[in-house]
């Protein structure tokens, strides 16, 4: 696989998925859980700031560059959701890059059914269109760099700019709401409200 695709942060478990686990492995992505907690655990902002200072340093290994979504959590689309911060701890600059799915019967970035279902529905739908708007490298000022929030508040109103998706302040606690109520549960079975 070529060594200018992307790594990516992935959920616990996603290496161990037929054929996606073992591109992601080879894609030397970051694997984390987003409900552990405890002092032996790293934190997903831990890690990816830890990954990004290692690479612009010049650290070896050499990784590849990460892709990173902010949101961390995917919308319907339509919507740019609030970003976490930690795709901007290290106060490296960004290279932003806005995806939207065309419109077909199963979105991409849909995830309310299992990946085994998702996975065959993506591959038994004939066509599949995405657009990718590649914006100019975003360097963080001073003030940035010192406060990640600010700099992530300011690339998401960057991206909002040329992206024509409209602001939401939905996270994932809400989403995963939503998906119990489709379930017909009261609240998220066994998830920890972010």
């Amino acid at each position: 696989m070529a060594r200018s695709f992307p790594s990516f942060v992935a959920r616990g478990g996603t290496e161990s998925i037929p054929l996606i686990g073992f591109i992601s492995q080879k894609m030397e992505c970051l694997y984390v859980e987003r409900e552990a907690r405890g002092d032996k655990v790293k934190g997903v902002s831990a890690a990816v700031k830890e990954r990004m200072q290692h690479t612009v340093s010049g650290g070896t290994p050499v990784h590849r560059p990460m892709l990173l979504f902010p949101e961390g959590t995917t919308s319907n689309g339509e919507y740019l959701l609030p970003f976490k911060t930690g795709a901007f701890l290290a106060g490296e600059p960004v290279q932003p890059v806005i995806l939207k799915y065309g419109k077909g019967r199963v979105s991409p970035a849909w995830d309310s059914i299992k990946a085994p279902r998702h996975l065959f529905l993506l591959l038994t739908n004939v066509l599949h269109s995405l657009i990718a708007y590649e914006l100019p490298v975003y360097v963080p000022s001073s003030e940035e760099q010192a406060d990640p929030a600010l700099y992530a508040s300011n690339v998401r109103t960057y991206m909002l700019k040329y992206s024509e998706l409209k602001p939401s302040t939905a996270v994932l606690a809400d989403k995963r709401e939503y998906h119990a109520k489709l379930l017909g549960q009261t609240k998220p079975a066994s998830k920890k409200r972010e």
